[in-house]
């Protein structure tokens, strides 16, 4: 990775641009501009409303020892446009995305075109390989320089490579971030001192590696990549070593699109609706979706198998599951969850520990109407590959696989394979210990949800102040299992949390909000079915919520500060607002509603700044000429469903 970084430098400072060629591709409402600059390299600059965002910026791709876009040789270039809407099989935010762009084809001698796109609310592009046979990619070369400083709202992975993408969010000054930090993986989020913001993702990621980035130390980020594994071995019941690397980052077909590298554009309002990652992530593989059943799971882990009040030993036990089963059953909540410990060895998936029975789960859960999901390691998964189907043919609806912890074209061929085989079997899939959503949940559908957040499961260690930016970064790129759902709520100072009787930080009412700002088509309720019991109004209310809709409009965003969203699901709209540190007064007007409603809210109490669980329950009719006003105390929320 050094060597490259450092010849990835000297190659940017020595190339001085001529100017040989510009072409400029506009939004298709005028306002983004791109201009690609054809020179001794080859370089892309990007404004919105003639400010200027990124300046001069040189890709470049190393297949063996060719360097394309370095003294390219364009042959044409060409404009197009895409005018077309995406309906969503799985429907995280909307059921129908509009997919509107203006188009520049850039085609080099060499065998290779670059294609950039401009829409209203960003910038995308991609190198394409027209050759023969397979090449090795040596390296992809992206400096990201800005005109000024910008301040850039980034997760560094202390461990390289080998990260669970959990870390909080760090905010500092793009001129600050030098070479000797610690590295950052992707999304990251920059604004500028005019209030634009600008997300920076990528999309269409298979059978390649995931982008990561470095500070250069001169008001600009690169990319760097993992390396392709030679040769790996186990590490314990779940992780790997990699033992020697390959001196490409992907040995891959010579004809081929590279991953999509997509800039989102705008206000904080734009960057949380965008569905940029989904736009780009390329067509489904499935030809029958109608069984990916999205919805929500009662899960074990985070509440310790803790219930009480019952006649039997609570625990990792068919009696525990069962209850877990009825409390689904009672609320209509469409799966439970088997997390870490039914098997007697997490490396042998058929042995299951004693008083745990899948199949007898299965058919009593089969009954009740609510479905099973395993969870397993991935290295399990990897090594007995054929546990896919035989727990598909048992009636298993799902699994959690846990702990990848990578994503180089190794892991990332894996995650596919997983998805492929899942789909093949008709079993939902949700990837914990995982990067970012990069398209592969658009071509496998059943791939409903990824982990890849600093969330609940952190107790303490999910704080609000963090929590509050996931609209804006990593939710921003596509479906997110953060886990919600505590309802033994305390003010971060008062978490103390045991592994038994877990605590969430912030209040009742955000707990509760979380399940309508965050998307995901896999919502889990994190806390112990015996707390949701006795929180019934809350848990009625929790349960009620859709995992995916028809619509969603952003009604109120300020990046670090506050977040409100209204999602419809047929004659209901629901809304959802959270905070961080600071608490906050907010107009929601409802002039989106399609006519008058009844309103049931759930607000922050008056003593919730203190006591975290305290709140109140409202009702009241509500009409689209209202402005509905809204106060959330720190570390606050408020939530509602208005039937129309």
């Amino acid at each position: 990775m050094v060597r490259c970084l450092l010849f990835f430098c000297m190659l940017c400072a020595a190339l001085q641009s001529q100017a040989a060629r510009s072409e400029v591709l506009n939004s298709p409402d005028g306002r983004i501009k791109v201009e690609v600059e054809v020179a001794d390299s080859l370089f892309f600059s990007v404004s919105r409303d003639g400010e200027a965002l990124l300046a001069h910026c040189p890709i470049f791709l190393q297949v063996g020892q060719r360097f394309l876009g370095v003294n390219p040789k364009l042959k044409s270039a060409a404009k197009s446009s895409v005018r077309n809407e995406i309906r969503n099989r799985v429907a995280v935010k909307n059921a129908v995305t509009p997919n509107r762009a203006n188009v520049l084809s850039l085609s080099f001698q060499g065998g290779y075109e670059v294609q950039f796109r401009a829409y209203d609310n960003g910038v995308a592009y991609r190198f394409l390989l027209k050759g023969k046979g397979s090449v090795q990619i040596a390296q992809e070369g992206l400096a990201l320089r800005f005109p000024k400083p910008f301040n850039a709202h980034i997760s560094k992975t202390p461990s390289g490579f080998w990260t669970s993408y959990e870390y909080p969010y760090v905010h500092l000054s793009t001129a600050e971030y030098g070479p000797a930090d610690e590295m950052t993986y992707l999304p990251v989020l920059f604004d500028t001192d005019r209030g634009t913001k600008v997300l920076f993702s990528e999309s269409d990621v298979r059978d390649y590696p995931a982008m990561f980035l470095k500070g250069t130390g001169q008001n600009g980020m690169q990319a760097v990549f993992p390396r392709t594994p030679k040769t790996w071995e186990p590490y314990g019941d779940r992780g790997f070593n990699i033992t020697e690397e390959e001196d490409y980052i992907a040995a891959t077909s010579a004809r081929r699109s590279l991953p999509w590298r997509f800039f989102v554009i705008g206000s904080d309002a734009d960057i949380a609706a965008n569905e940029m990652e989904r736009v780009l992530g390329g067509e489904c593989q499935i030809a029958d979706t109608q069984w990916i059943k999205p919805g929500k799971v009662s899960w074990d882990w985070w509440n310790h198998w803790t219930i009480w009040d019952v006649d039997f030993v609570t625990g990792i036990n068919n009696d525990t599951y069962k209850y877990f089963i009825d409390f689904a059953s009672r609320y209509g909540v469409e799966y439970i969850l088997l997390d870490e410990g039914w098997c007697k060895d997490v490396r042998d998936p058929y042995t299951m520990r004693e008083g745990i029975d899948v199949r007898e789960l299965v058919e009593y859960g089969r009954q009740k109407g609510v479905g099973v999901i395993l969870w397993l390691s991935w290295l399990t998964v990897e090594q007995h590959m054929e546990l896919i189907k035989h727990y598909a043919d048992m009636g298993v609806k799902g699994l959690k696989i846990d702990f990848m912890d990578h994503s180089d074209q190794w892991m990332v061929n894996y995650y596919e394979r997983v998805a492929k085989e899942c789909a093949a079997n008709k079993l939902i899939v949700d990837f914990h210990g995982s990067f970012k959503p990069a398209g592969l949940e658009i071509r496998y559908p059943n791939v409903i949800s990824y982990e890849g957040v600093r969330g609940l499961e952190q107790g303490a260690g999910c704080h609000p102040d963090n929590t509050i930016w996931l609209p804006f970064i990593r939710n921003a790129v596509g479906p997110m299992d953060f886990t919600p759902g505590s309802m033994a709520s305390a003010q971060p100072e008062d978490n103390k949390g045991t592994a038994s009787l877990p605590v969430g930080s912030g209040t009742r009412a955000y707990q509760m909000a979380l399940y309508v700002t965050f998307e995901s088509a896999l919502q889990m309720l994190a806390d112990s079915p015996t707390r949701y019991m006795r929180e019934d109004e809350c848990t009625r209310f929790i349960a009620s919520v859709p995992t995916t809709w028809d619509e969603s409009r952003v009604l109120s965003a300020e990046a670090g500060r506050h977040y409100v969203v209204a999602r419809r699901k047929g004659n209901k709209w629901f809304i959802g607002a959270i905070t961080g540190s600071q608490q906050q007064d907010i107009s929601l007007p409802l002039s989106f509603l399609g006519g008058s409603g009844r309103l049931v809210y759930f607000q922050d109490g008056v003593n919730a700044d203190r006591i975290a669980v305290d709140y109140r329950k409202g009702e009241r009719q509500v009409s689209p000429s209202e402005t509905l006003q809204i106060h959330l105390a720190r570390n606050g929320g408020w939530c509602g469903v208005i039937t129309q």
